[in-house]
């Protein structure tokens, strides 16, 4: 009884939806991006999908009773068969409630890593995104968002994640950390040494992307939500002048994709000496840096028979650093696409290749139960991609979902309130910065990070030296020889109003979520 209850509640709701839809949509369709009316849509068409098989059904069932009274039996045995499989499908389909995916709170698992272990810092500033929405120029440009207000966010960002005071005191912690934990000694950094920056272009990716790849322009999804050029600008202040890192010394880009005009005149025009990596070079007017292969293998941890071996990009292999600057994104396959799937571009080819590895295999869209091997942990763990990483950031400033829309959302709960996500997030540990990731998407958007498995690649990663799936994760030999170590920790928020993590709440283990309103 209670279950029939529940769809007709779900039925008024999908036609209450419909015509709120309607109501704020038809006067100006750009409202369809509002999140009131993403959340709207669903319900409102599963409405119309539902009362198109009721109207169906009677219109066959007439037309089937009509031919049996003139002895029509065959047809009219059609008609009234379709008529009863549409009245099932109406009953069976409409508004439904969506299933909530079950997360455990402060449970943590894995180690922690950074100069403070498990520590992610959120950087939040409203003012630095003034876009309206699609058809109002574009979120990229400086016009919506404010290049003070990012460098701002950045530089508090490093400061909290190191507990220093300037940006050349932070940078110095957070290396000297990493040589630390990586058998180096307590050194800083080397003059000399190369940095290489992954963002996250999917937007611009090769085959399928935005940029004309004859003039590389941005001429289409000229609102998608790449990592955005202020945030890349940002970035390249803090390396060279808070890190001292020489422009020459730096990479930054996504190797499966395109360097659009757009990004990289705003990007060159401060730093010219950077190479900016890009899948085909670019041209004399806009040089880039063509991505080329290494000779270091990659080796995927399902040992796969009969593939094309994978090869790290010359750039990750040349480089001493790594810095992954994601975006905060869902992801229609994977739940959500953060720090970890950043990687998927990383090596330089599509992941459904033909002959290749499929690294779509091992995604909770095709595999939704936990304690299965996933292809992210080998991203994660091998010694020139995920090994390199230094820290990692995720670019919160227009969050969206991966690749059934192309432009952002906005968030609903406070402090954002209807308004752009306009956040940054930073840590060294780059299980953790994803959990968090996780944890926001799945507390705003009641669709794709809500995937039955969608952290379980992050349970292989915090238990990487003994994961559930018992996969022996070593991605850097051609068998299983060295297992990784756990790659840092994971655990979910108290609750999305508190959002506190183990650490917040005092205990020794687990993540701290370090919050910080930088607006002025």
């Amino acid at each position: 009884m209670h279950h029939r209850w529940t769809r007709w509640v779900f039925r008024l709701a999908g036609l209450l939806s419909l015509a709120w839809f309607l109501i704020r949509v038809t006067p100006k369709p750009s409202r369809a991006a509002y999140p009131c009316q993403r959340a709207a849509a669903p319900l409102a068409g599963g409405f119309l999908v539902w009362m198109a098989g009721l109207l169906g059904s009677a219109v066959l069932y007439r037309r089937g009773k009509h031919l049996w009274r003139h002895s029509r039996l065959g047809p009219a045995f059609v008609c009234l068969t379709a008529a009863v499989l549409l009245v099932v499908g109406a009953l069976v389909t409409g508004p439904q409630p969506v299933a909530r995916a079950d997360v455990t709170p402060n449970q943590p698992i894995g180690v922690g890593k950074g100069v403070f272990p498990g520590r992610v810092v959120w950087a939040h500033d409203a003012g630095a995104t003034t876009w309206e929405d699609p058809g109002h120029g574009h979120w990229w440009q400086n016009s919506y968002t404010s290049q003070e207000a990012v460098d701002r966010m950045m530089s508090t960002a490093v400061h909290r994640l190191s507990g220093q005071s300037n940006d050349a005191k932070s940078w110095d912690a957070m290396i000297r950390n990493f040589n630390r934990t990586h058998g180096n000694g307590d050194k800083g950094y080397k003059r000399g040494e190369k940095v290489v920056v992954k963002v996250n272009l999917v937007g611009c990716i090769i085959g399928g992307g935005g940029v004309d790849p004859a003039s590389h322009e941005l001429v289409r999804q000229l609102d998608y939500m790449n990592t955005s050029p202020q945030m890349i600008v940002a970035l390249l202040r803090q390396l060279v002048k808070g890190a001292g890192v020489r422009e020459e010394d730096i990479s930054v880009g996504d190797p499966l994709s395109l360097f659009p005009n757009q990004y990289y005149d705003y990007c060159h025009r401060e730093f010219p000496g950077v190479h900016y990596l890009d899948h085909d070079g670019g041209d004399a007017a806009h040089p880039r840096t063509r991505v080329t292969f290494s000779q270091v293998p990659f080796y995927w941890s399902a040992r796969p028979a009969d593939k094309t071996p994978d090869y790290v990009p010359a750039p990750y292999a040349e480089a001493k650093y790594l810095v992954n600057m994601a975006n905060l994104k869902a992801h229609a396959s994977a739940g959500v696409t953060l720090c970890a799937k950043n990687h998927y571009g990383s090596l330089f080819r599509k992941p459904p290749q033909k002959g290749y590895f499929d690294m779509h295999g091992s995604l909770p869209r095709e595999i939704k139960t936990p304690g299965h091997y996933r292809a992210l942990v080998d991203l994660m763990g091998h010694a020139h991609i995920g090994g390199k990483t230094l820290v990692c950031f995720i670019d919160g400033l227009y969050p969206g979902v991966h690749p059934v829309e192309t432009s952002p959302r906005r968030f609903a709960s406070a402090p954002f309130n209807g308004h752009w996500a306009a956040s940054l997030f930073a840590s060294q540990d780059q299980v953790a910065i994803d959990s968090v990731g996780f944890d926001f998407l799945y507390a705003e958007w009641e669709d794709y990070p809500r995937m039955a498995g969608a952290d379980d690649y992050l349970h292989e990663a915090a238990l990487a030296n003994n994961p559930p799936s018992g996969t022996f994760y070593d991605p850097d030999h051609p068998d299983s020889r060295t297992r990784l170590a756990s790659l840092g920790v994971h655990e979910h928020w108290n609750n999305p109003r508190a959002r506190q993590y183990s650490r917040n709440l005092g205990r020794r283990e687990g993540i701290e979520l370090v919050g910080v309103e930088t607006g002025r």
